[in-house]
């Protein structure tokens, strides 16, 4: 940041830099040197001091000094809470206690932010606009209106002036970051920089209802032919990027267990709704909803479960999702070292990180939860114990995986206030199988080793280029050099692999296509050939099982599968 943006945003600073004392966090002001920056004097943060506070942790300052500092600050604390992996778990606590109850602003503000966004008289967009807000947030508030086409509908309208309040905190943010790891060694592993990156992202894409809107309709398409889940639909003739309108839906929300009974909804069938539904997102889709707590799900009368608010959603690619059921299954069957892989596959693991460590890790978790039946496991601790793991020996793993496991905490709280007994493994096993099915699909299974051999092939070229220009250029250097080829070994191992895999592959499709020819031949000739009268297709059929099981086995067998 340069000094003329500083002396710009001073006295934002100086508002940092005192609630800081206040908070009884003033010695990160020296520490990160903000007191040359802004020249303060000791003795003015000194007297700043709230002694009370000295009696609380550090994690419950930081928890203070957030909600002191407003908007900005509170949303990224609140992704900051799903980011487990990254912090220790006594601050994601506190962090998890953010509210922003913020007190609306006024109606008229509102109808002037909509005429302007959307280009029209108010009275023109809607025949009945209430200006009383039926929610206020830090962002945004929602009123209630009608449409002239008669549609109820909820309108969610961007605070003024939001967004430039939160690219200068942002901005401030990130310089008071760059500054923590010049001068402090935690900051630099944790990388301070690079989270307020992330976080800022996220933050950047909640003030853009467009993006939010287009999430609300994803999601929507997921459940298009789904009676029991509701997605509102977006009425994007009145939205915008600061305004949004889209279906107004009144229901209970999901954690007022009494006015559920009293409306003789089953609380069993709305925890099964709800868990189906979530994963229905996750392994289907690979696209889903981020934040289902109480206040996003609300129940309508018939028992319908019904989404709300999509500002935070989670992506899942392909390898995310294939990685995310390897873990899922050797969690479910106590394996260690898949826990261990799937871990290190999804996750940027330093490289000083011993794996031993990791395996040993892994299997003290394993013990933890041996012979804990499925329908038993607390899921809510084996992702805790994970995130333990992962934070322990600095792995970062990938933002939507985090926001993934922090959809199932959640997920799994909800639906244990609607039934004790009801559990989320016991809905989560059919699609992680679903999913190990697909993935092992013979043609799915071919297309990923084509892929991974035109991979390998790639990198083979590269290597032979760099080999070559090395060579070169020794030739003309003439320097004595020994090389060691330490990486051959696992080379080698992977190349074996990627080979009987796709020597697998190869034989399935082939037996696969020879019998579609048998049974296409069969219902062609019928009794025309006296080899379509022996049960070709049963013996034939017995012959490929044999020959898949002794080539699975032997390639099992060779640990380089």
């Amino acid at each position: 940041m340069s000094l003329q943006t500083r002396v710009k945003y001073i006295n934002r600073y100086r508002e940092i830099a005192m609630q800081f004392s206040k908070s009884g966090l003033g010695f990160i002001i020296e520490e990160i040197g903000l007191d040359r920056v802004l020249s303060l004097p000791k003795r003015i943060l000194l007297r700043q001091q709230n002694d009370e506070y000295l009696e609380k942790t550090y994690a419950e300052r930081i928890r203070i000094f957030i909600e002191e500092m407003g908007t900005t600050f509170i949303k990224l604390g609140q992704i900051a809470s799903t980011r487990a992996d990254l912090l220790p778990p006594d601050l994601i606590n506190e962090l998890e206690k953010l509210q922003s109850h913020v007190s609306p602003f006024p109606a008229s503000d509102a109808r002037a932010l909509i005429e302007e966004s959307l280009e029209a008289d108010i009275d023109d967009i809607f025949m009945i606009f209430d200006d009383v807000p039926v929610g206020s947030a830090s962002i945004g508030q929602v009123h209630r209106a009608m449409l002239h086409t008669g549609e109820d509908v909820a309108v969610k309208v961007q605070r003024p002036n939001i967004e430039k309040t939160v690219r200068t905190d942002l901005e401030i943010l990130r310089h008071l970051a760059l500054l923590a790891e010049a001068n402090l060694e935690w900051a630099r592993n944790y990388q301070v920089t690079d989270m307020i990156d992330e976080f800022s992202d996220a933050l950047i894409n909640e003030l853009d209802y467009t993006i939010e809107a287009r999430n609300v309709e994803r999601i929507g398409k997921t459940h298009r032919n789904d009676k029991k889940v509701k997605i509102p639909e977006i009425y994007w003739d009145y939205s915008s990027k600061n305004v949004m309108v889209m279906d107004f839906i009144k229901g209970t929300p999901v954690n007022q267990l009494k006015k559920l009974d009293e409306l003789g909804i089953n609380r069993s069938m709305v925890a099964d709704t709800l868990a189906r539904s979530i994963f229905k997102q996750i392994f289907e889709e690979g696209y889903f909803h981020g934040d289902p707590h109480p206040g996003n799900v609300n129940v309508l009368d018939d028992g319908t479960v019904v989404f709300l608010d999509f500002g935070m959603v989670g992506r899942l690619t392909s390898d995310l999702k294939n990685n995310f059921g390897s873990l899922l299954i050797s969690l479910m069957k106590h394996d260690s070292d898949g826990v261990v892989k799937s871990i290190v596959k999804m996750g940027v693991v330093p490289a000083d990180v011993s794996i031993r460590d990791l395996n040993r890790e892994a299997e003290i978790m394993r013990d933890k939860y041996y012979d804990v039946p499925l329908a038993k496991l607390n899921f809510s601790d084996a992702v805790n114990d994970l995130f333990g793991i992962s934070n322990k020996y600095k792995i970062k793993l990938p933002q939507d995986f985090t926001i993934l496991a922090k959809t199932l905490l959640t997920l799994e709280s909800v639906v244990s206030q609607l039934d004790p007994d009801f559990s989320i493994m016991d809905v989560a096993e059919p699609f992680g199988k679903a999913l190990l099915l697909e993935r092992y699909n013979p043609k799915n299974l071919l297309n990923f080793q084509i892929d991974e051999v035109q991979q390998l092939g790639s990198e083979l070229r590269e290597v032979t280029e760099n080999v070559h220009t090395f060579s070169k250029g020794l030739r003309n250097q003439n320097l004595p050099i020994e090389i060691d080829v330490k990486g051959r070994s696992e080379f080698s191992k992977h190349l074996d692999r990627v080979i009987n895999r796709l020597s697998f592959s190869i034989v399935l499709l082939a037996f696969s296509i020879v019998m579609v020819g048998l049974i296409v031949g069969s219902a062609i000739l019928g009794e025309g050939s006296i080899i379509f009268r022996i049960p070709i297709i049963e013996i034939a059929a017995i012959f490929a099982m044999g020959m898949f099981v002794w080539l699975l086995w032997s390639i099992v067998k060779s640990g380089r599968f």
